[in-house]
């Protein structure tokens, strides 16, 4: 695909994704995450050939344009949309596929200093919310979401959507994901959850044991408020001067 087709294919998606985009020029002058894929493409392209230094100050003259800091490293496919652009940063090792669409504040990230793969990969289709991190070499399979603020530390299956701190599946193929475990969550508060869910079920034995033990004096009262009804029954009530 020749270099303008690839202009039209971009510009052709973000008004077809953003409702706020009306014209072709519009999209062209006023969309700085449009501004940094182009940008991006040309440092990669620069860091392909071993022009590292170079590839790194065309990376960052994009950054300092758009707000939006992408390694050259990357691997970036078609028609992304990072929709607002400020504070989005992609790692050097992190893939994005195809119609992918992010908001302002996404980080595609690593954990630590550890060399080889350590940012993620994102398939096609992601749509990813403002101000998430996705964090370390895991997978983000086609056609998920990621909720604004989420912290994605574990791989993500296809047609999910996913939120939380850390992040966990609240939706999986259309169908709500209900969780019973608390352990499921992977919440720092969750080992107190567990706790609280222990000591919950501590009481409802204990009180089921006081019930049983009272069972014989709540039938007693059972058996003294039948006899007081018996005899307001039989009592036979005669007012004076009745008869005469």
């Amino acid at each position: 695909m020749s270099l303008l087709a690839r202009i039209r294919e971009d510009i052709h998606s973000v008004k077809e994704r953003d409702p706020a985009a009306r014209t072709a020029l519009e999209v062209l002058l006023c969309y700085p995450g449009l501004w940094a894929v182009w940008i991006h493409r040309i440092s990669h392209a620069l860091w392909g050939a071993r022009l590292r230094l170079l590839a790194r100050l065309s990376s960052q003259f994009g950054r300092f344009l758009t707000g939006v800091d992408i390694h050259p490293g990357a691997q970036i496919g078609r028609r992304l949309l990072i929709d607002h652009a400020t504070g989005v940063v992609i790692g050097e090792t992190a893939v994005v596929g195809d119609d992918v669409t992010m908001y302002q504040g996404v980080t595609l990230g690593g954990t630590g200093k550890q060399r080889g793969k350590r940012h993620p990969t994102v398939c096609d289709c992601v749509f990813i919310g403002n101000n998430a991190n996705l964090l370390g070499n895991i997978t983000i399979g086609e056609n998920s979401r990621i909720g604004a603020g989420s912290v994605v530390l574990t791989d993500v299956p296809p047609n999910s959507t996913v939120v939380g701190v850390p992040a966990h599946i609240v939706y999986r193929n259309g169908e709500r994901v209900l969780i019973t475990d608390p352990h499921e969550i992977k919440d720092p508060l969750s080992d107190a959850l567990i706790a609280l869910s222990a000591r919950v079920d501590e009481l409802e034995d204990r009180l089921g044991s006081q019930d049983h033990r009272t069972e014989p004096f709540a039938n007693e009262e059972a058996e003294r408020a039948a006899y007081r009804e018996e005899l307001e029954r039989m009592r036979a009530y005669v007012s004076m001067g009745e008869g005469i």
